[in-house]
């Protein structure tokens, strides 16, 4: 079993509106977020919102657990945390895609989670053109470090960790380097995907 966590409980200040809420090809970022990772395999997907009744309500109308984040303030760490705290003892990772990643590819996920079922990968990691992209798959061994309050610079710090021994994965998708967080690079996208995904 692998399951998807989607923080989604920051400010959003750069964007200046809730990512969560804003649309791509017909549905909302989060909407295609949760799709993407249950059609690519995930057993369930988590989703960590904040106190805002728009958001938690376009939550609750997707197939995803829906956790409510009332004090996000140290980042998206403490929505993974809040989910880690309700994943099943069966769970053997996570695969952790943040809310402004909604270009990724189904048939990524589903390589992602092919590759942590058959390997022994702490980390599973998709490239595009070279570069480390999302989402990131955690292997439970990996639970501990990132439940640790002592941890600095969140899930980034244990990636690094644990690089050397991490299975990073070619793929031919520009949406895992796609992190829609400004109006600039929300309008880039809608340009570059502007056919049906």
């Amino acid at each position: 079993m692998i399951a998807g966590i989607v923080p989604c409980s920051g400010s959003s200040t750069r964007m200046g509106e809730p990512k969560a809420l804003m649309e791509v090809a017909g549905k909302t970022f989060l909407q295609r977020v949760v799709d993407i990772l249950l059609d690519g395999g995930c057993s369930q997907v988590f989703v960590v919102v904040p106190h805002d009744l728009e958001i938690e309500n376009e939550a609750r109308s997707t197939h995803a657990m829906v956790l409510v984040n009332a004090d996000p303030g140290e980042g998206p760490i403490t929505s993974l945390r809040l989910a880690l705290q309700q994943l099943n003892s069966k769970v053997e990772g996570i695969l952790y895609l943040p809310v402004d990643h909604p270009l990724v590819q189904v048939d990524t996920i589903n390589k992602l989670v092919r590759i942590a079922t058959e390997s022994e990968s702490p980390l599973v990691i998709p490239t595009y053109l070279g570069n480390r992209g999302h989402p990131s798959f955690f292997r439970a061994s990996l639970f501990e470090e990132l439940n640790d309050f002592e941890l600095e610079g969140g899930a980034r710090t244990v990636v690094h960790r644990h690089l050397a021994n991490a299975s990073l994965i070619p793929v031919n998708d520009p949406g895992v380097m796609a992190d829609i967080d400004t109006p600039e690079s929300y309008e880039s996208a809608l340009a570059q995907f502007s056919e049906p995904l």
